[in-house]
């Protein structure tokens, strides 16, 4: 009978080089999947290097054991001696590798302890500076046509829904989801690109790339597939070197970056947005945004700029900057105190929103105590791509008590309240919150003001929820109406219209030439019931305005005297 071969074990020489073999492939696989930056500041760089010494350190075992109980290299060892040979084969093939991972395992908890806020707490509390603003000076009351009446869920439900029309474009590709809010051609919208429906979908259009994307008026809930001559190459849905965060990685091998956010510039070129990380405090400390890679989602060409075009408008995101405040406001007093006592500890309420001014995109979140209470001390805005951040006294109800102030006006019809978005009506701080039905769908509008939560004002439109709203604070004599000298206006009748409000009828009369209609009464001008289209009249009217310039003027005039010429 022939006897069975024994297998010898592998040469030292051997067995290090296809145990480097061995890690390189597996390193590199994990690199490609997991795209590690190679920089000392990140987490996944050490949690990369670790994994090529364990790798490295059992291939090599596993390549040099001796097998055990087999012909000539048979031999009956005691656990002490497998323990003491153990160690003679890691000091011959090993050593540097586990001197490496200890020394990284070493530097990473060092780096832990140094960058901690108990001993870094000044530090952390200037990574964000704050200043002091005056609400009414600051904040512009924003006109009807800029005020957004969506949230994001809503904008993602319309632009999911459009995509559902385009039938040359729903069995190949949908909605992404994934949806950026910028201020494009001076209106706020959300831009999200398309994306593949699945991998064969992939492989049969990726020669062409995604042909469009998707743009969201949040004021007008008008959604639009806008169709591109050449399609982008470069996406969150390309599974290989196309894929954004691969394609950047590859290009900036060093640079830790935030998840890049899809933007379109002026004019409708769409963009991958990449912000730049860094860490401000110890080794893992302080996390902040320095600049931004902007990667052309068609070519792929990209750049990294220190400072950003003006055009983007998402540089930083709302977390980063509630985690900033968050570490302002609770470690004003050192880190003790935010523990401890707790004296003048602030800290940013749950949720956010966006508001468009000047062009920019300004993040708003609510300021609350450290005992989170039911009612915010004031609020903060913050410049998403310059970070200036602004803190405004404004004592008054949380946001999620603003909302459920508003479901309470409308529970009869199920509305839900979205989160608010804070706007100035009459220079008085204001939750605007869209109502949404089971359907996502906003179906009407509320106001609430943010000192008396009580004042609770809601209408079919932007324009009737703000005129009841400023009803209301007139009544309560928070504001104050004052009526300009009396005016008077003459011309041809170009339209009648009648109403019967609170038992009493009313004419509106539209002059030739003008937009706005007056308001008499029958009661008080008893001739207007035999006016005609055509008539020259004459109107002693008085125009109410408020205290502010910067609110619209109504477009009824009470009108008080009718001459009919």
């Amino acid at each position: 009978m022939k006897e069975k071969k024994t297998r010898k074990p592998m040469g030292r020489a051997g067995s290090l080089l296809v145990s480097l073999l061995i890690t390189a492939v597996v390193g590199f696989v994990y690199f490609y999947v997991s795209l590690p930056a190679i920089n000392l500041q990140s987490g996944d760089f050490y949690s990369f290097l670790l994994l090529l010494c364990v790798v490295y350190t059992v291939s090599v075992f596993v390549l040099s054991a001796k097998p055990l109980d087999q012909g000539e290299y048979s031999v009956v060892r005691t656990p002490r001696e497998k323990i003491k040979e153990w160690f003679q084969f890691v000091k011959k093939s090993c050593l540097p590798v586990l001197i490496l991972f200890a020394a990284v395992v070493l530097v990473a908890i060092v780096g832990q302890i140094i960058s901690m806020p108990v001993f870094r707490a000044s530090a952390y509390r200037e990574l964000l500076t704050v200043q002091t603003g005056d609400f009414a000076a600051d904040v512009t009351q924003i006109s009807f046509n800029e005020i957004p009446t969506l949230d994001r869920t809503s904008a993602e439900f319309l632009g999911d829904r459009q995509m559902g029309t385009l039938s040359d474009m729903v069995s190949q590709f949908e909605y992404s989801g994934d949806s950026t809010q910028i201020n494009y051609q001076g209106r706020p919208v959300r831009v999200a690109p398309i994306a593949y429906a699945d991998l064969i979908k992939w492989f049969t259009n990726r020669s062409s790339g995604l042909p469009a994307y998707v743009v969201v008026d949040m004021v007008t809930q008008e959604a639009t597939v806008i169709r591109l001559s050449e399609g982008m190459k470069y996406s969150f849905s390309e599974p290989l070197n196309r894929n954004i965060l691969r394609h950047l990685r590859f290009q900036y091998p060093t640079m830790m970056f935030a998840t890049p956010e899809f933007e379109i510039d002026e004019e409708g070129r769409p963009w991958w947005i990449a912000p730049r990380v860094v860490k401000r405090i110890g080794l893992f400390g302080g996390v902040d945004i320095q600049g931004a890679v902007l990667v052309d989602a068609i070519t792929g060409e990209s750049q990294y700029y220190e400072e950003v075009p003006s055009w983007v408008d998402t540089l930083y995101v709302p977390a980063l900057i509630m985690q900033q405040y968050d570490y302002y406001g609770t470690l004003v007093h050192g880190f003790i105190n935010s523990i401890l006592g707790q004296k003048d500890v602030t800290q940013t309420t749950s949720g956010y929103n966006y508001i468009a001014m000047n062009d920019d995109v300004y993040a708003y979140t609510g300021v609350t105590s450290a005992n989170a209470d039911q009612s915010n001390l004031g609020f903060l805005l913050c410049n998403m791509r310059t970070k200036e951040t602004h803190f405004y006294t404004a004592p008054g109800a949380t946001e999620a008590a603003a909302q459920r102030s508003a479901e309470g006006v409308v529970q009869d019809l199920g509305y839900t309240a979205t989160f608010p978005l804070l706007l100035n009506i009459s220079g008085q701080p204001t939750y605007f919150i869209p109502l949404m039905d089971a359907t996502n769908l906003v179906k009407s509008y509320a106001m609430v003001n943010v000192a008396q939560y009580q004042i609770v004002a809601t209408g079919t439109t932007v324009d009737k929820c703000e005129q009841e709203y400023i009803r209301q604070l007139t009544d309560k004599g928070i504001t104050q109406v004052e009526l300009l000298p009396q005016t008077e206006a003459k011309g041809k009748v170009a339209e009648i219209r009648t109403a019967v409000i609170e038992g009493n009828s009313f004419y509106f009369i539209r002059l030739e030439g003008e937009k706005v209609f007056y308001s008499l009464s029958a009661a008080q001008n008893r001739e207007v019931v035999t006016l005609n289209v055509g008539d020259t009249v004459t109107i002693e009217y008085a125009q109410p305005v408020s205290n502010l310039d910067s609110v619209p003027l109504p477009s009824i005039y009470d009108g008080y005297t009718l001459y009919i010429n």
